[in-house]
């Protein structure tokens, strides 16, 4: 993953979808975007990225994205190898009203261990020498310690991406095999402790674009009949579960604020998935 193709700022629109349509939409994207290179000639043309997500003792970050608050934000730590040399990329997802900013700086995995411990990454410990990247790596550090958050869950996924040819407006990414365990240290390897499967079979669907919504999303949405949703997979991979599995300290977790209302979302959250699954 050497050219960072990532999207600091977009609008993102998420449908679940049954494998039938992602196909179906598979050709519909290809005259407007080109494959990915790291789809190029894998299985289903897809990639798999590994997220090792941070979150506090009492998951507040997780609850955040349960209760819908309009400015939220997580943290992760994100790699595509089973393979010491290769590089720990730090990501800030952060949604702000209804854009999605997104902060990333990687760093090599001999250094990732003294970086978590508040120690900033020497110009030879970076992959990039952007000075974007290593403001991204502050923030990450800003935040995790003020959130007290350590790992808590390893989200795996296989993701079929197509981006315009022409530059980085327009993305298209179809995540498939969604799976999600718990996972208190920082490993940085593709085994995963007993995961369990957040979506099925269904697809993860995501239209992203940072300008004005393309015609053609238009004409897709209008095809395809998409429906959009919420599709988290560390929220809603935790919500399935059980949170009492992703408490590090191995007690009950404290009641979020507004419990009751928490609740409700989380129970409707379910609700929905359930639905989507046994239509797939």
């Amino acid at each position: 993953m050497a050219d960072d193709k990532m999207q600091l700022q977009r609008w993102e629109l998420k449908y679940v979808i049954p494998e039938e349509t992602a196909l179906g939409i598979r050709d519909f994207v290809r005259p407007y975007l080109e494959l990915d290179e790291y789809g190029v000639g894998r299985p289903n043309l897809s990639y798999t990225i590994h997220n090792l997500y941070l979150d506090s003792d009492d998951l507040a970050i997780y609850w955040g994205t349960i209760n819908g608050n309009k400015n939220r934000y997580k943290l992760r730590l994100r790699f595509y190898e089973d393979n010491p040399t290769a590089p720990i990329f730090f990501e800030i997802k952060r949604r702000m009203n209804e854009a999605i900013l997104k902060q990333r700086g990687g760093v090599k995995r001999a250094a990732v261990e003294s970086v978590l411990a508040g120690q900033l990454p020497g110009p030879d410990e970076l992959v990039s020498g952007d000075a974007r990247q290593v403001a991204a790596i502050q923030a990450f550090l800003r935040l995790m310690l003020a959130d007290h958050a350590a790992p808590t869950a390893h989200v795996r996924y296989e993701r079929e991406a197509w981006i315009s040819p022409f530059d980085n407006s327009v993305r298209v990414t179809m995540d498939r095999d969604v799976m999600i365990a718990p996972e208190f240290v920082m490993r940085f390897t593709a085994e995963m402790d007993q995961p369990t499967c957040v979506f099925g079979r269904l697809v993860i669907l995501e239209l992203k674009f940072s300008g004005r919504f393309p015609d053609w999303f238009k004409e897709l949405v209008r095809v395809f009949g998409l429906r959009q949703g919420s599709a988290s997979k560390y929220a809603d991979g935790i919500a399935n579960q059980g949170e009492r599995y992703f408490c590090r300290t191995g007690g009950t977790l404290p009641a979020p604020c507004g419990v009751l209302e928490a609740e409700e979302r989380k129970r409707e959250r379910r609700e929905r998935l359930a639905e989507l699954l046994a239509k797939a």
